[in-house]
């Protein structure tokens, strides 16, 4: 895999030891608790690590991924903790299933973002990934504060009936169920997802230990405009 690569003024690159994971999972805490630790999750041992480095060689954004040959392969990973992906079976792989993605605070900006993808784009390229997929995170636990947003990706970006994940969990709320009353925006995440091709599920896990809504989101690679495709290969060179 061709990596580490630089635009700019950043630098992707994986993860190459215990080192390397543990900076990582430690952005992770801060940016999901917003305090100083380290998030470690049984699974990490299973995914890569991407790192995102600016000009000062400090961490500001990281994300795991896992490759996933067949559509069963996919019940080892995380997302198959939340979400009954049984119905997949019958789609073609490779998957690339990502997560834990976060930055620093402060720093989600647009470069950082297209660093992300342009990373992204040389894995699914080396793969040949059909699909992405992973858990877009909302901040905090109550549904009723993204209502708008709710009903706006139930008209808008709702996927296939049949590749829907079913709840699996008592912690779970129907996006259909929420009254479009919030007016929290789109996470900037999930909005980059969108914009490719993406869609999401119809529901919400409520995660009390991670302070979020998972949202289930899937990007499938042919969806994406050969414009897009271009240009994240562009940035990905």
């Amino acid at each position: 895999m061709t990596f580490p690569f630089h635009k700019g003024q950043l630098t992707a690159r994986l993860a190459a030891g215990v080192a390397d994971v543990r900076a990582c999972q430690a952005l992770r805490h801060l940016s999901f608790h917003g305090r100083a630790g380290v998030d470690a999750d049984p699974l990490d041992g299973d995914f890569q690590h991407l790192m995102i480095h600016d000009r000062n060689d400090a961490l500001c954004g990281t994300l795991r991924f896992r490759l996933a040959d067949r559509a069963d392969d996919l019940a080892q990973g995380y997302v198959a903790q939340y979400y009954d992906l049984s119905g997949w079976r019958g789609q073609a792989g490779p998957f690339l299933e990502v997560g834990r993605f976060c930055t620093a605070p402060g720093n989600m900006g647009a470069d950082l973002l297209r660093m992300l993808w342009g990373a992204l784009t040389r894995i699914v390229d080396q793969h040949g990934a059909q699909m992405l997929l992973g858990c877009t995170s909302f901040v905090g636990t109550d549904p009723r504060v993204y209502g708008a947003v709710f009903q706006r990706l139930m008209r808008n970006h709702q996927g296939p009936p049949d590749l829907i994940p079913s709840i699996t969990t008592g912690q779970a709320m129907r996006m259909v169920d929420v009254a479009p009353s919030g007016i929290a925006p789109i996470p900037a995440l999930l909005k980059s997802y969108l914009s490719l091709g993406g869609w999401v599920g119809d529901h919400v896990v409520i995660d009390p230990v991670m302070n979020t809504l998972h949202m289930f989101t899937c990007l499938p690679v042919s969806a994406m405009s050969a414009a897009r495709v271009a240009r994240l290969r562009a940035v990905a060179s």
